[in-house]
């Protein structure tokens, strides 16, 4: 069995001192497939290191939108092409709208995530969107910049309304899902999740944050997201392969550019 988590920061300082256990637990957690999320465009070597170091983990290229203030004008469309060049990176973000946070002015958020639209169309990538309390404009972007020119993505991490599934869903978006589905005050979110259709899903942690039941209040890590994959699982009425396989297939699907592990690798 094979599961993959799309989405974590492995160059955050609390995986500076054990990141070679944290990868060997996920490789014995059957996580054989990573993806590093760049959130600094002025800590993207950072992030491409680390893709460098392990096999089977990728990056991204991107900022995130509580750094468009500070990095969004660096993050050209022409620069986060130039860097997503490269082999390893696979991915435009993540971008996106905060406007829970707002560390970041609105109208710089919006300009650097039509920056990543524009880098995610020209590039063939798919674009990672951060979205909170957010999604009427995220929504409206993703529409307009559509009919622009048609680009591929997900909404990471997961966790809002079913408009903003289905909006998503229409333009051929991908709905990843992380251990917020496992929180207890997130019924409301298991409700729309039942309701997804599987083919549209991918699994995530976003470590370090967000760790799922029963492993709540601790570091969260790539090897936690198998217990996300059994509680989506039995919220779907699915077999906990199943799920591995189609969320795992689905990824893939999305994220062509990323190799699939040998045979060796997933019967190990």
């Amino acid at each position: 069995m094979l599961v993959v988590d799309s989405h974590c920061h492995l160059d955050f300082p609390t995986f500076a001192d054990d990141l070679d256990d944290v990868v060997a637990r996920a490789r014995g957690a059957s996580v054989a497939t990573m993806v590093t999320i760049c959130t600094h465009l002025s800590r993207f070597q950072q992030v491409r290191a680390i893709a460098g170091r392990f096999e089977d983990i990728w990056c991204t290229v991107g900022v995130h939108p509580h750094e468009a203030d500070a990095e969004g004008q660096a993050a050209t469309p022409e620069r986060l092409v130039e860097l997503a060049a490269d082999p390893l990176v696979v991915g435009i973000g993540e971008t996106g709208l905060d406007y829970y946070y707002e560390h970041s002015a609105r109208g710089a958020q919006r300009d650097s995530f039509r920056a990543h639209i524009a880098a995610a169309r020209e590039s063939g990538l798919p674009l990672i969107v951060h979205t909170r309390d957010a999604d009427d404009d995220t929504v409206a972007i993703l529409i307009e910049e559509h009919r622009n020119g048609p680009f591929t993505g997900v909404i990471h991490c997961f966790s809002t309304s079913r408009y903003l599934a289905e909006k998503a869903m229409e333009i051929g978006f991908y709905i990843s899902l992380s251990g917020i589905t496992t929180f207890k005050a997130a019924a409301d979110l298991r409700e729309i999740v039942q309701e997804l259709p599987l083919d549209r899903l991918l699994l995530e942690t976003d470590a370090p944050y967000l760790a799922p039941v029963p492993k709540r209040g601790k570091r969260n890590e790539p090897a936690f997201v198998i217990h996300t994959c059994a509680a989506v699982a039995a919220l779907m009425g699915v077999d906990v392969a199943e799920l591995a396989e189609a969320t795992s297939d689905n990824f893939f699907r999305l994220f062509s550019k990323v190799s699939r592990p040998p045979s060796s690798v997933l019967s190990a």
